[in-house]
């Protein structure tokens, strides 16, 4: 990307919204035991403006924020380089336990990715949510890019990694 191209794929705090509330899955990273990087996909909920991830007590992520909160989550998309297009943010991640906003979370969780939410779901949900924290990710950096604000020509979907991306109109795993 040439110079000045930056600000030009930049998303308004709008755009950054409508993806968030959009996408599927994000990439959290959290620093591990020793240092490095621990990175994970996630399901997510956006609530009030935040990113907010659901996980198990125990798990090596929730270890990782109580020895250091340090996290970030990264949510991407687009196949073809005139395509790509994504959002990641940096902060610190708070673990919350109290029941009601755990509650709230996994009920964002099961609308965005199995359905509307009802009473003869919520023992499926209370299954989902036993022995969970919920995570709110606090920004202090966003970071955006948008390359289908460059106005490129449309291109092939190629390369060795092409003819095993799923989607519309896509051939699927061969």
């Amino acid at each position: 990307m040439g110079k000045n191209q930056r600000s030009q794929i930049e998303m308004t705090g709008e755009e950054v919204s409508r993806f968030l509330e959009q996408s599927r899955t994000c990439t959290m990273a959290t620093v591990g035991p020793g240092g490095m990087p621990h990175l994970v996909a996630m399901w997510y909920a956006w609530l009030d403006g935040h990113v907010w991830l659901e996980s198990k007590a125990k798990a090596q992520k929730i270890v990782n924020l109580r020895r250091d909160d340090r996290l970030a989550v990264m949510v991407e998309a687009g196949n073809t380089y005139e395509t790509l297009r994504g959002v990641s943010l940096e902060g610190r991640g708070v673990i919350v336990e109290d029941p009601d906003m755990i509650w709230r979370v996994g009920v964002n969780v099961w609308e965005r990715y199995t359905g509307p939410y009802s009473e003869e779901y919520r023992s499926f949900v209370e299954a989902m949510l036993r022995k969970r924290v919920a995570v709110r990710l606090d920004v202090e950096r966003t970071r955006t890019w948008d390359h289908r604000k460059l106005g490129m020509g449309q291109t092939e979907l190629g390369g060795t990694t092409g003819p095993h991306i799923d989607g519309p109109g896509l051939p699927g795993p061969g």
